[in-house]
């Protein structure tokens, strides 16, 4: 029986996370977080409070369920929040990323037959974005604060002697319980709903990620024990107002109502890389990874949003 131990399950990731494993009848899912449970169903797998930025909590946790696999997915994703509150973003993107590689390190000294699995999630916001979609040996050279504290936390992850995978991913959209944020798509669909004009740049070019792909790609990682960089995204490379225009036809709704604009236009306290988006052919080839379309995407969150309004 695998034990997976999930970060940040109240998250979009990791509540998708938790809900796939949860039937699996070869795992058991330890979902962690902060306070309390926030997901809807409570049976299927275990919870434990975790604050992953303090040390003494992670090795309790740890040390109590003795994780084969740890994937850790919870972080401060927030870019704006990032960089206007750098001490927080340090805190909860690299230094609890070095508190559970420390703790997992040590439990694994102490016992030559633990070999835990350390699969951390990043970014594509490590690149400075000049062409894409790039590839797992691009260049990084963030633009902004989260990006530098993804950047430093990739490194404590791959100089560890734990058995490592990274996965980066592009633009994260889907639908969760008790949903606080909102993304790409609902947000579209909800502004030109209630006929209002929204603002969608034109030149920020991107690969968008149904959280269900994102979600099957770190348990392919974790069950056929793949280590080293990965990237898990979306296949279609689309320019944000693309996306924009692509849910306004799904939906029917008056794309008159998008205006183009320019990054440099849009107020924002953190620099975004004009062009990221990744080629997905490691992961396609090692993995057997496959996601949706974006208009799969679009219909696969459809669906959800149907299902719960019933």
């Amino acid at each position: 029986m695998q034990k997976i131990l999930i970060t940040g399950s109240n998250g979009l990731l990791g509540q998708k996370l938790v809900y796939k494993l949860k039937d699996k009848g070869n795992i058991t899912c330890i979902a962690t977080a902060r306070g309390e449970n926030r997901l809807v169903s409570k049976d299927g797998y275990q919870y434990a409070e975790l604050d992953i930025t303090d040390y003494k909590n992670v090795e309790s946790v740890f040390k109590t369920y003795l994780p084969d696999v740890v994937i850790n997915t919870a972080a401060m994703t927030n870019v704006d929040a990032c960089e206007t509150d750098k001490e927080n973003c340090w805190l909860m993107n690299v230094s609890a990323v070095d508190n559970q590689v420390k703790v997992l390190t040590k439990l694994q000294n102490k016992d030559p037959n633990y070999k835990p699995h350390f699969i951390h999630l990043s970014t594509d916001f490590l690149f400075e974005g000049k062409q894409g979609p790039l590839d797992e040996h691009a260049e990084r050279k963030p633009l902004s604060y989260y990006g530098e504290s993804k950047l430093a936390a990739e490194k404590i992850v791959e100089s560890s002697s734990l058995h490592w995978a990274i996965v980066r991913t592009v633009l994260v959209y889907g639908i969760v319980d008790n949903m606080s944020r909102s993304n790409i798509v609902l947000w579209v669909k909800q502004n030109l709903e209630q006929g209002k004009t929204i603002n969608v740049v034109n030149d920020q070019f991107r690969t968008p990620t149904l959280a269900e792909d994102l979600a099957d790609g770190c348990i392919l990682i974790a069950e056929k024990k793949a280590r080293g960089v990965y990237n898990i995204s979306g296949s279609d490379f689309l320019s944000i107002l693309e996306i924009a225009h692509l849910v306004a036809d799904y939906y029917k709704l008056d794309k008159s109502l998008i205006k183009p604009s320019k990054s440099a236009d849009i107020n924002q306290p953190a620099k975004r890389p004009p062009i990221t988006g990744f080629i997905i052919d490691k992961a396609k080839k090692e993995l057997g990874y496959n996601p949706h379309t974006f208009i799969e995407g679009i219909q696969f969150l459809e669906e959800q949003l149907k299902q719960m309004s019933k």
